[in-house]
Parts: structure tokens; sequence; C-alpha cells
């Protein structure tokens, strides 16, 4: 794990995992977006430098980072990761969410999902770049992979292997 994270200067460029991905903003002016699926199908949303969300091939989420605190799927639940660092190391220290704060999470999670679909659907956001350029496809696969992950049943991906 890196000791010190920075803001990124070029998401789209650094993000060459998502090989087919779209950096947008809204008409409004809001912060820059960035959308993309990996090989895998796994679809990852940046909603600004502050919050990230990534889900598997079936639209559940699996991590996210969310006002500075990192998020992983337990299977039932969420874990929230805390850094923790000193001169020497940097550790996590973990909280499994409560029930309550699942639900707090999930809503605003399908809160910000919602709007990103509404954006799309209603062609209010300014595509910046996209890769491959010339793809007419791409947007359409993004909104159904973003529509999935909206409704996915579970929402939750499984455990990730190792991290119990």
């Amino acid at each position: 794990m890196a000791r010190n994270e920075a803001d990124r200067e070029d998401l789209f460029a650094e993000a060459r995992a998502l090989v087919r991905r779209v950096e947008a903003v809204s008409v409004s002016g809001t912060l820059p977006i960035l959308l993309g699926v990996r090989e895998t199908g796994w679809l990852s949303i940046y909603l600004g430098p502050d919050l990230m969300y990534q889900f598997d091939a079936d639209g559940r989420l699996r991590r996210a980072f969310h006002g500075g605190q990192l998020y992983r799927t337990q299977g039932t639940t969420l874990a929230r990761l805390l850094r923790v660092r000193t001169d020497h190391e940097t550790t996590l220290q973990r909280h499994d969410l409560s029930p309550e704060e699942l639900d707090e999470f999930q809503q605003g999670m399908r809160q910000d999902l919602g709007q990103l679909v509404c954006d799309l659907t209603e062609e209010r956001l300014q595509i910046l770049r996209q890769e491959p350029e010339s793809d007419p496809l791409l947007l359409p696969q993004l909104l159904a992979a973003l529509r999935q992950a909206t409704n996915a049943v579970p929402w939750l991906a499984p455990a990730l292997p190792g991290k119990a």
C-alpha cells in the first residue's frame, strides 16, 4: 500500500485498466466524471476526486472510496477501512458497517448512480474524452452497465478472497 496518496493529475490517462472509458463533465459544470469497464466487465465510476464505486460484472459493489474512507465488500456488509499512519508504517483499521450505516451508504450510492443515469440518458454530460475514441456503442454499453449496478440484487459482491 502506498504510504501517501496524491490527487491524480490525469485519471483518464492513468486508468488504462479501464479498456473502455469516458471522461465527462455535467453541463452544469460539476466535477469531472470517469466511468469505464475492465476486460473482466467490472465497472468503475469516479465522481470527482473523492468518490469512487467499483462493481463486479454482475453490477454488485466490490469497493468504494467515499468521504476519505475506503470500503470493501464483506458479502453481507461493507467494511470501512481507515488508514492509520505513523513514521514507520501504515495500517488499516477495519469497521464493519451496522445495518443502519449500510442502508445509509446504499441510499447515497443509489442516489449518485441514479443521477448519473439521468445525466447520461438526458444527455446532460459533455464528453471530454473516450477510449476507444470513435466507438458509437461505448456510451450505450456504459449506460447499460450503470443501470445494472443501480438495480443489482443483491447489491454487494461476495466477500473478496482472503479478506475476512
